[in-house]
C-alpha cells in the first residue's frame, strides 16, 4: 500500500507533472522516503546573521580561515587568476566567500539536500514559498545532471557544495569552469571558483569598483534618515551634507549606502558600494558582506607576507 502524503506535497506533486512531465508514481515513491527534520527547522530559526557585529565576524574572520585561505589560494592560484580575469572580481573575495561558506569546502553540510528542502517547503510557513521553488528547481536540476536525487548533501538550507549554491543559482549561474564537460559544485574546485565569480558578476559586479569605506559621522541625527536597505541610493556629496565622510575620498556622485554595525560600546559605520551590494545577494545579510570583505582584505594581506619573506 503507498504511503499517504499530506495533500500540500500531492498537490506539489500534480504541479510538476503538469509543469515539467515528472513522473507522477516516481514523485510519489521520492516523497514517501524523505524525512521531516526538526534540527532543519531549529537551525534556520536561529541563523547566525542574527548575531551581534561583534559576536558575528570572529566566527568568520580569524586566523584559522586567514591561514587556510592563503593556502587555498597557493593551492588553485591559476584557476583564480583565470577567474578575475574572464569576470573581473578580484581573487581574494572569491576566495572569502568560499572561506564562508564552507571553510575552503571543509564543511559543505550534512543534511541530504531533498530533506532540507522538503522540510523547509511544507513545514515553515514563513519562507514556504521560497523553498518550494528551490525544492521544484531541485528536482529539475538532479533530471539535468541524471543525479541521484537523494546523494546530495548540503546546509540546512539546502545549499549545495563548495560555494553553497541553491538550486536555482546552481542551475542559473554555476559553469563549467574547466571544461571536463559537466558542472559540479560538490567536489570540483575550478568550476566553484568560476561559478562563484559568474554569480558575482551576474548580480551587477562593477569591475574595478570599491567595495566599502569606513566612515565618520558627525553630531547630527541626519545620517539616521541614510540607513535605509542595502541598495546604495545615496551619492557622496549628499552624504558629507549631512554630516557623513569617507575614510576615503570618491567622486561625489558615486552613490553609497550608510552602514551600521554595532560592537560591544560603540557603533562602527561605513559606507558600502556596488560592490557590497553585490556581495549581499549572495547572502542578504550587512554581517555577512563586511565578513567577506574583511576575511579577503586579511588574506591578501597574509598572503603578500608571505610571499615577501622569499
Amino acid at each position: 500500500m503507498a504511503t499517504q502524503l499530506r495533500p500540500e506535497i500531492e498537490n506539489f506533486i500534480v504541479e510538476m507533472v503538469e509543469r515539467h512531465g515528472f513522473e507522477e508514481s516516481e514523485l510519489k515513491s521520492i516523497f514517501s522516503k524523505t524525512q521531516f527534520k526538526q534540527a532543519i527547522i531549529s537551525a534556520i530559526s536561529r541563523p547566525s546573521t542574527s548575531r551581534p557585529w561583534h559576536e558575528y565576524r570572529p566566527i568568520f574572520v580569524n586566523p584559522r580561515r586567514v591561514a587556510d585561505g592563503v593556502t587555498f589560494w597557493n593551492n588553485n592560484t591559476g584557476t583564480l587568476e583565470r577567474a578575475s580575469k574572464k569576470f573581473g572580481v578580484p581573487e581574494a573575495v572569491i576566495v572569502a566567500i568560499i572561506g564562508v561558506e564552507t571553510l575552503y569546502g571543509a564543511r559543505t553540510g550534512r543534511h541530504r539536500v531533498l530533506d532540507a528542502l522538503t522540510t523547509l517547503a511544507f513545514n515553515y510557513p514563513r519562507r514556504a514559498e521560497f523553498f518550494r521553488d528551490e525544492l521544484e528547481q531541485y528536482l529539475l536540476l538532479t533530471r539535468e545532471q541524471d543525479t541521484n536525487m537523494f546523494s546530495i548533501k548540503g546546509s540546512y538550507a539546502g545549499a549545495i557544495g563548495i560555494p553553497q549554491f541553491m538550486p536555482s543559482s546552481y542551475r542559473n549561474y554555476a559553469v563549467d569552469f574547466d571544461s571536463d564537460g559537466k558542472i559540479d559544485l560538490s567536489s570540483n574546485v575550478a568550476d566553484s571558483i568560476g561559478s562563484v565569480a559568474n554569480y558575482l558578476i551576474a548580480h551587477g559586479w562593477e569591475v574595478g569598483g570599491p567595495i566599502a569605506t569606513r566612515a565618520r559621522i558627525g553630531d547630527n541625527n541626519h545620517h539616521k534618515t541614510l540607513v535605509a536597505g542595502y541598495k546604495p541610493l545615496h551619492t557622496i556629496e549628499k552624504m558629507k551634507k549631512l554630516g557623513i565622510t569617507p575614510s576615503i575620498d570618491f567622486p561625489n556622485e558615486r552613490q553609497a549606502t550608510l552602514i551600521e554595525l554595532k560592537n560591544d560600546s560603540e557603533m562602527e559605520y561605513w559606507l558600502g558600494f556596488n560592490n557590497f551590494y553585490v556581495i549581499t545577494r549572495y547572502n542578504r545579510s550587512i554581517r555577512y558582506a563586511m565578513s567577506v570583505l574583511q576575511l579577503s582584505e586579511e588574506i591578501r594581506a597574509a598572503r603578500y607576507n608571505e610571499k615577501a619573506l622569499y
